[in-house]
């Protein structure tokens, strides 16, 4: 499978390949057109599809596969949790069915998705907290400003017991114990997210711009979010970023927002995706959105991480096709999100964003 992305008619040859590949055999029969209720609203598809991309929503992945399996024994649907920036690569290179991604398609990827692709199909089905997780023993309520988040990250600040993070504790006893702060080592959408929110939460002191490659040198890193769970559990004085589904046992700190420190939850998070907007320049069945980081908003959460799932208007044959839509059209379901949110602790999707979705998951086909 090609891990770089390909352009021109290399990838339209590419895309065209696989899709004509997959789902051998299936059956061609249509899939409910509206967003039903469950895996029963799709039930009959059968065949292999196959996708790649952001490790942060594999307990919500396995948990709508095994679902929608269970109701469609001739279904197969892959999944590789290889990153955002891998499922991004081999989506428009063709080598997959759809991918999986925690940023939205930018302006020069949205100029490389192959013409044998139709349009794009891009919509969030997946919104979570990204846990501030950290290991330091003695202390199971931290808070943290954003000021000070930033500082700690950009090498800034270096040990427990600093001012600035008293300040965001009182009458809590810090250890002057290092801090090691932990990333991402690959390229990633939980990077990138939380990145944006310390460029636009403290933009005085977090000079970086938005990126899935961690841009400061020295402190610790880890491959996935599994990578960066590993080293914070195991490092005294560690504290990194990580999808909070996968955080564990691990405390995690409270952030400031306006006036108080908030908690994630699957509500918080929900809070802040509801008050921001779409991008301009987006094509028709992108529902890509621009989180307010620097929101005041009593009760949000605003270093949330929503993941996109992206796929085709058009395949090269009926069953994949059908396959896709089945699967698209459940992911989004009233029930697949109650699946997700059970597994994984995710916030389920709007009822606007489920509609946004099915415009697009309602436009699949063959050929053309």
């Amino acid at each position: 499978m090609k891990q770089t992305v390909l352009r021109g008619t290399t990838a339209t040859a590419a895309f065209a390949l696989v899709f004509g590949l997959a789902a051998c055999g299936a059956a061609n029969e249509q899939p409910a057109a509206e967003g039903g209720t469950g895996a029963a609203a799709a039930a009959g598809a059968s065949g292999t599809i196959s996708g790649v991309g952001a490790s942060s929503q594999a307990a919500a992945v396995a948990a709508w596969k095994a679902k929608f399996e269970g109701a469609n024994p001739d279904a197969t649907v892959n999944y590789d949790p290889q990153g955002s920036g891998a499922g991004r690569q081999q989506f428009l290179a063709g080598g997959v069915q759809f991918a999986g991604t925690d940023a939205y398609l930018d302006k020069d990827e949205l100029g490389q998705v192959p013409a044998a692709c139709g349009e794009l199909i891009e919509f969030p089905a997946y919104i979570s907290p990204i846990a501030i997780a950290y290991n330091l023993d003695g202390v199971d309520n931290l808070q943290l400003d954003p000021v000070t988040l930033a500082k700690i990250f950009d090498g800034k600040i270096t040990t427990w017991n600093d001012p600035a993070i008293a300040a965001d504790n009182p009458g809590v006893t810090l250890p002057a114990t290092n801090i090691t702060p932990v990333h991402r080592s690959d390229k990633s959408g939980t990077t990138e997210n939380f990145t944006d929110y310390l460029n636009k939460a403290a933009p005085q002191e977090w000079t970086h711009e938005a990126s899935g490659d961690w841009p400061v040198t020295g402190g610790e890193a880890g491959n996935g979010t599994t990578g960066v769970v590993q080293a914070i559990t195991s490092g005294a004085g560690a504290i990194g970023y990580a999808d909070a589904s996968q955080i564990g046992s691990l405390h995690h700190a409270k952030i400031k927002v306006g006036d108080e420190y908030v908690a994630y939850t699957a509500e918080a998070a929900a809070k802040v995706v509801d008050a921001s907007k779409r991008p301009e320049g987006h094509p028709e069945f992108s529902y890509a959105i621009d989180i307010q980081r620097d929101t005041k908003e009593a009760g949000a959460y605003p270093i949330v991480l929503v993941a996109y799932t992206e796929a085709c208007t058009k395949y090269s044959d009926q069953s994949t096709a059908d396959l896709v839509k089945a699967w698209l059209t459940y992911i989004v379901s009233e029930d697949g999100q109650q699946a997700a949110a059970e597994a994984a602790g995710s916030a389920p999707i709007s009822a606007t964003t489920r509609e946004n979705a099915m415009k697009g998951i309602n436009q699949i086909s063959a050929g053309g």
